[in-house]
């Protein structure tokens, strides 16, 4: 009897502990320190160091700032890097590159959207699931396109919008592949579209 309460303790503390992730957003004093400045050639706009049961990561999120004003800075490329922390040095799991389309009318900047990016376990299986969120604005500082990528077992799963004031320019598409994501996956990502539905006032449709 003592020997199988010892086994179920041991058992829920080591699952308990496989689950748990963290992350937390890393200072500029972090980033020089860990010297991330040289993973991508862009400047880092913000980093993220994450741990789940795989490893500990860093997520960074880079724009190349090609104008700087008082008022605004615009991008005209960007890019996402995951990267394993591995004895001293770095290990690249992933990265997104983007930059602008030409449109009419025409887009001049792209950024991330930090405030709906996440690094998160989606479904609970011990493994953070990031969630890349960015746009393009045009030059009446309207938003044009929309991308939600999650990353879920290193493979990407994207959401593509292009935002217009007539059907025949507006969409909304998903992945032929999203119904491969778990159902808990998906369920928060339906729910992120409805909020940026809400927040950024966008339609988010197709047609």
């Amino acid at each position: 009897m003592k020997s199988s309460i010892l086994f179920c303790i041991f058992f829920y503390t080591t699952f308990g502990f496989a689950q748990k992730t963290e992350s937390h957003k890393l200072t500029q004093k972090e980033i020089a320190q860990r010297e991330l400045d040289g993973v991508s050639e862009f400047p880092i706009y913000k980093a993220v160091e994450c741990s789940d049961k795989s490893g500990v990561y860093e997520l960074l999120l880079c724009e190349n700032q090609k104008t700087i004003s008082k008022k605004d800075t615009l991008n005209t490329k960007i890019q996402a890097i995951y990267t394993l922390n591995d004895h001293g040095g770095f290990l690249e799991k992933w990265r997104i590159n983007d930059l602008l389309e030409d449109s009419d009318p025409k887009e001049t900047t792209i950024s991330f959207w930090t405030k709906y990016c996440s690094t998160t376990d989606l479904d609970g299986d011990g493994l953070i699931d990031p969630v890349i969120v960015y746009g393009t604005r045009t030059e009446y500082n309207e938003i044009r396109r929309v991308k939600i990528i999650t990353i879920y077992q290193n493979k990407k799963y994207a959401i593509r919008a292009v935002e217009c004031d007539l059907d025949y320019c507006r969409s909304f598409k998903k992945d032929s592949t999203w119904n491969l994501l778990p159902l808990k996956t998906k369920t928060y990502l339906n729910s992120l579209v409805e909020r940026l539905r809400k927040e950024q006032n966008l339609l988010l449709k197709d047609g």
